[in-house]
């Protein structure tokens, strides 16, 4: 049997997990041209081919929309997300918690986790994280590349700014509040500062859920091998991100070559138990027809599989970064 169809075998054994998809924007802009059964007329014949059983849909709102209008459309999303769900309910279905998990693994359905990224829709009202909580939202992403009342994200760039922080007083107070719901802390687009912070006052494990290693490339957005140890060390999981920049700043190694050097960065740092993927699939968030990734779609998720078992990885190694080590996450973390 070739690699690829090696691959695909194992990723429908396994179940694929993609830990970071801007399914927010994606859906809640189709729905509002008009759009029906986003999830299943875009999604899901890739999540199929690839064996996809679980993705964390990201809730994100962008620069211009803020501050003012930043929870209006944090909640549009989460409600175009949930109802595109229940219109597509004979495939997908949300997950709240451990127990939907297993209705997931039980199932021949996909299991969707609502996670903020970023803290602007709360602003600086601790009530609002209980609200959104209670809205289905599982995920805490801390900040995205932007300073909000929480903490400082890691800019993209080299952009002229003052002294960097940590987070701030409300902000430690949101991840203590967070983690008390029962929600995962999530420190993709995170800066230095900050993730130093949330290392000091986690009392669980967290995930970086789209991130890649800024040993291969040198841009703030990735994790340093200190910041993936500690990471593992605590007993949390990375998601490798597919985007081509995050990947690389030379264009020939902005491929499945090169993100495979990251995955086997991260596994030589952390070990294979604590990789998984977080692709961060953008091109339908732009919609555009150019690919910002190095992935097209889901489907050629095998392709990253194939060539780590070219490259001598064994199966029972690949089925944790498939879908082992997230699903052992999520099940732990969701109550």
């Amino acid at each position: 049997m070739d690699a690829l169809k090696r691959a695909s075998a194992l990723h429908q054994e396994v179940g694929m997990i993609d830990a970071h998809l801007d399914l927010g924007g994606i859906i809640d802009r189709r729905v509002k041209r008009g759009e029906k059964q986003v999830l299943q007329h875009y999604f899901l014949e890739d999540f199929k081919k690839a064996g996809v059983k679980l993705v964390v849909a990201a809730i994100f709102v962008e620069r211009e929309f803020l501050p003012e209008m930043g929870l209006r459309m944090a909640l549009d999303q989460i409600d175009s997300v949930l109802a595109d769900i229940e219109a597509c309910s004979e495939h997908f279905m949300p997950v709240f918690s451990a127990d939907d998990l297993k209705k997931v693994w039980a199932s021949d359905k996909i299991g969707i986790i609502l996670s903020l990224e970023g803290a602007e829709p709360i602003g600086n009202d601790l009530k609002l994280l209980n609200n959104f909580y209670r809205l289905g939202v599982r995920g805490f992403g801390v900040a995205w590349s932007r300073r909000n009342y929480v903490a400082d994200g890691s800019y993209f760039g080299s952009p002229e700014e003052g002294i960097r922080g940590g987070l701030t007083p409300f902000g430690i107070e949101v991840i203590r509040q967070a983690e008390a719901l029962g929600m995962f802390i999530d420190i993709s687009h995170l800066n230095d500062e900050g993730v130093a912070d949330v290392f000091k006052r986690v009392k669980r494990p967290v995930i970086a859920s789209h991130s890649d290693c800024r040993h291969l490339n040198d841009i703030r957005r990735n994790l340093t091998d200190s910041q993936l140890d500690q990471v593992a060390a605590d007993g949390g999981v990375v998601g490798i991100n597919a985007y081509k920049t995050i990947v690389s700043q030379n264009p020939g190694k902005q491929n499945v070559a090169g993100l495979c050097d990251h995955v086997e960065h991260m596994i030589h740092t952390m070990g294979y138990d604590h990789v998984g993927f977080g692709f961060d699939l953008c091109r339908l968030y732009y919609d555009s027809e150019s690919d910002v990734d190095v992935l097209h779609d889901h489907s050629e998720a095998l392709e990253i599989t194939a060539e780590l078992l070219r490259r001598g990885h064994a199966e029972e190694d690949l089925k944790k970064i498939i879908g082992g080590n997230f699903r052992r996450y999520f099940e732990s973390q969701l109550i």
